[in-house]
């Protein structure tokens, strides 16, 4: 057993959850956050009595203003070998911009990116004075490209990629490697959260287990890898997306996800 703990948020469901176990396997003790405390607790019971590692957990709102602050205070009151940090709390709203409510957008923006730079500000110093540490930010393949009706979650998503690499550049001296973890369609919940459930078929032909994205991502991080993207076609995409005519992709996945 490990005598580091490694920190997720979106801890309860989907591929926090599936980090969470991989993590715990590895020897982690864990400190969990996630809006439901029910989930939480059930997840904590199940580690604990299959892995016999510590585990905290902490129900909040990370969109919160104060909430980065709270898990940042609350995680150091049980740990100074925090060794892993992995932002993966973040959600998608799906529909013309101007027909969304501006409040429902703006929270979705202080989760995917407030909340990340936030909590990370708060507990680098803390990464920082272990002999090896890593961040993990969730990103996805909606980053290389602009996503008409997903416009600001795409957006949101290409600022934590570019964000990642840029810290992780500032950090290449210090003991802490920052990866960014760029998963395409995964079976998690997202498309009905967004709003998405007449593409829930298409999905499903398309979808990657959150296990499968859970094992390419702590792979990739221990490794130090910059980007991560799981999948063959899921690269392929990335790749097409970088390198073919901007108004073309963009017409392309208008087509995909319109009503």
């Amino acid at each position: 057993m490990k005598n580091e703990f490694a920190l997720i948020t979106g801890a309860s469901k989907g591929i926090g959850k599936s980090m969470a176990i991989t993590l715990a396997k590895a020897g982690y003790h864990l400190l969990l956050v996630a809006r439901s405390e029910a989930e939480l607790q059930q997840l904590a019971i199940q580690i604990q009595n299959d892995y016999n590692n510590q585990v905290f957990y902490l129900p909040t709102d990370l969109s919160a203003d104060t909430g980065p602050l709270q898990v940042a205070e609350w995680a150091q009151q049980h740990t100074d070998k925090l060794s892993i940090l992995i932002n993966n709390a973040g959600y998608g709203l799906w529909g013309d911009f101007e027909k969304l409510e501006l409040s429902a957008q703006m929270n979705m923006l202080a989760l995917n990116i407030n909340a990340v730079l936030s909590l990370t500000h708060h507990l680098l110093p803390l990464l920082k004075q272990q002999k090896q540490s890593y961040i993990l930010n969730l990103s996805s393949t909606a980053a290389y490209q602009a996503v008409p009706t997903l416009a600001l979650y795409a957006a949101s998503k290409s600022f934590i990629l570019s964000y990642s690499r840029a810290l992780r550049y500032e950090l290449k001296n210090t003991t802490v490697s920052v990866s960014c973890l760029c998963p395409g369609p995964t079976d998690t919940g997202f498309a009905h959260r967004a709003g998405l459930d007449a593409m829930a078929d298409l999905a499903e032909k398309f979808n990657m287990s959150p296990e499968s994205v859970a094992s390419a991502g702590i792979k990739g991080m221990f490794n130090k890898k910059a980007e991560i993207i799981p999948g063959f076609l899921n690269k392929l995409s990335a790749f097409g997306a970088q390198h073919l005519n901007k108004a073309l992709i963009e017409r392309i996945t208008a087509g995909l996800y319109k009503r």
